[in-house]
């Protein structure tokens, strides 16, 4: 069994130096910190946890809500990718991580207590109805919680850019010669605004006309929805050239309405996707669509949760933005 005096000898280093490592004292440099702790790992150091929760106050256990009304659940890519960098950067960092609902067994809970009754250091909100009650309490609670995509005051946030997203997708299609610009989007919801301000801001200083039915309503990664806001808009007598859709994943609905028509992709109509996700580079055509980064984005969330537990006095909330980029693909025609 390795103990902490081996990892002392290895490193070269006092056992109390390894000590605060591994319990993340501010005492000890960052890097030494990241040396000792991989060392630690290399030699197959486990920590008694239960010892050093009550020493450090800490579970070392981070929570995660993900409420996805799709029901399309881990199996959606988009998500899958954050999650998978929420997870890499907190074993990184000597956490685990456990799911929060508002459940435990047959019995309904808060999330607060949830996470307090799994003994979580903090929490990360994926994906929630952010105006539920008892998202609400968990956030105004003194428990360290960072959000994803969406922004309360004073709570650290990490927004993909999605005014940014719109943007580039709009003048892109503009400059393909596009006019008739159709917009599908997601329910409302705090992502879903920003995208459809950031549509009608771009196309009001290009001086594009956007009729009030070419803006469909939809959900997120649920095809049957963009599918019948397709076929509405195909139905139209003066049809759009080009579809924006709320998301890569819920562009195959719209595929299937445009093939059911008779329709050819770019020929006939053009289309762009939103996220990036693998589908959409593997679709022939190749998808046009704004790829956000959606390791980076779980990555950062893991870290600033981690630095807010680490330092709760001196942490300041902020808001981070990670950028994305326009995968030019062959759905949009030049007209």
């Amino acid at each position: 069994m390795i103990r902490i005096k081996d990892i002392a000898k290895a490193c070269g280093v006092s056992v109390s130096t390894v000590s605060k490592a591994l319990n993340r004292s501010h005492e000890i440099s960052g890097d030494t910190t990241r040396k000792i702790v991989e060392k630690a790992n290399k030699m197959g150091y486990i920590a008694n946890s239960s010892a050093r929760s009550l020493k450090t106050k800490r579970s070392q256990n981070l929570g995660l809500i993900f409420v996805d009304n799709s029901d399309s659940g881990l199996g959606h890519e988009y998500f899958s990718i954050i999650l998978n960098g929420i997870k890499m950067e907190a074993e990184r960092q000597g956490y685990d991580l456990t799911f929060i609902s508002n459940k435990i067994g047959s019995s309904k809970n808060s999330y607060l207590n949830h996470a307090r009754y799994r003994g979580c250091d903090g929490v990360i909100i994926v994906s929630a109805d952010f105006q539920d009650p008892k998202i609400m309490a968990l956030v105004n609670s003194d428990m360290p919680t960072v959000t994803i995509d969406y922004q309360f005051h004073n709570k650290t946030a990490i927004m993909s850019d999605n005014k940014k997203g719109l943007e580039e997708i709009v003048k892109h299609v503009y400059e393909m010669g596009h006019r008739r610009i159709a917009f599908i989007h997601g329910e409302d919801t705090d992502v879903t605004r920003q995208r459809l301000a950031s549509f009608y801001k771009a196309c009001e200083e290009l001086d594009i006309n956007v009729p009030i039915e070419y803006i469909r309503s939809a959900e997120y990664h649920i095809p049957k929805y963009s599918g019948i806001a397709t076929r509405e808009l195909l139905e139209m007598e003066n049809r759009p050239t080009c579809i924006i859709y709320p998301d890569d994943y819920s562009y195959m609905g719209g595929l299937t309405e445009i093939e059911k028509h008779g329709f050819k992709i770019p020929e006939d109509i053009s289309v762009v996707g939103y996220d990036g996700i693998y589908l959409s580079r593997i679709l022939r055509p190749k998808l046009t669509t704004y790829v956000q980064d959606s390791v980076q984005i779980g990555l950062m969330a893991a870290n600033k949760l981690i630095e807010m537990i680490m330092h709760p006095k001196t942490y300041l909330s902020e808001q981070i933005t990670i950028n994305g980029y326009l995968q030019k693909g062959q759905t949009v025609k030049r007209i």
